[in-house]
C-alpha cells in the first residue's frame, strides 16, 4: 500500500498539499508566512531552509518534487 493511501489520497488522485505539509512539517518544517498568490513558505527552524508549496497542490509530481527538496525520500 502506497504512502498516499495511507494518508488519504485516492488513486484518482487529489489535493496533495495537505499530504506533503503533515511530511515536511514531521521533518522540521514549520509554516512560516503567505507567499504570492496560493502559496505558502514554510522554513526549516535549524537549517533555514525554505520551501514554497501551492496551497491547492494537484500534481503527484510537483508534490514529489517538493518532498525531494524538503529532504525527504518518500514519494507520493
Amino acid at each position: 500500500m502506497g504512502l498516499g493511501r495511507l494518508i488519504g489520497i485516492g488513486a484518482l488522485g487529489g489535493d496533495f498539499d495537505r499530504a506533503v505539509t503533515a511530511i515536511i512539517s514531521r521533518l522540521g518544517f514549520a509554516y512560516w508566512k503567505p507567499a504570492k498568490g496560493s502559496h505558502e513558505k514554510w522554513r526549516h527552524a535549524q537549517t533555514g531552509k525554505m520551501l514554497v508549496v501551492p496551497r491547492n497542490l494537484k500534481s503527484r509530481h510537483t508534490a514529489n518534487g517538493i518532498l525531494k527538496s524538503a529532504g525527504s525520500d518518500k514519494r507520493l
